[in-house]
């Protein structure tokens, strides 16, 4: 019994030396990746809500979160959009000669449900009609 309880922390330690070592791989490909949303402005915003770093890689990082929370967004604005669209194409024409690339347009119908999903209300302005 003593054998199995000191090899069970050791396979722990491998775990653990194993997430280390992919940790230590994400940080050193996160320096050399260059996300959608740049730098200064994580840094700034970051800066604006009260909270400073100088490692760039904590910046970068930020970055990347947001930049996935974004496309998550515009993806499910995505399937918004060709619903949406699908039903109108199924109700207005069924005399379709031949499969179109179809060209989607973001509209607030689309993004107003996808930013709920995630618990941002957004309303359109007064003065759009």
């Amino acid at each position: 019994m003593q054998m199995s309880r000191m090899s069970s922390p050791s396979i722990g330690m491998d775990e653990d030396s194993g997430a280390g070592h992919a940790l230590t791989d994400f940080l050193l490909q996160l320096e050399n990746y260059s996300p959608s949303i740049p730098d200064s402005v994580v840094a700034y915003y970051l800066n604006m809500s009260g909270f400073e770093s100088q490692d760039p890689r904590l910046i970068r990082l930020i970055a990347l979160a947001s930049q996935k929370f974004l496309s998550d967004i515009a993806n499910d604005a995505l399937q918004h959009c060709k619903m949406r669209t699908s039903s109108q194409i199924n109700q207005s024409s069924k005399n379709q000669k031949g499969p179109k690339e179809k060209k989607y347009v973001m509209t607030m119908e689309d993004l107003v449900p996808a930013l709920q999903e995630y618990g941002i209300s957004a309303k359109k302005p007064h003065y759009f009609v």
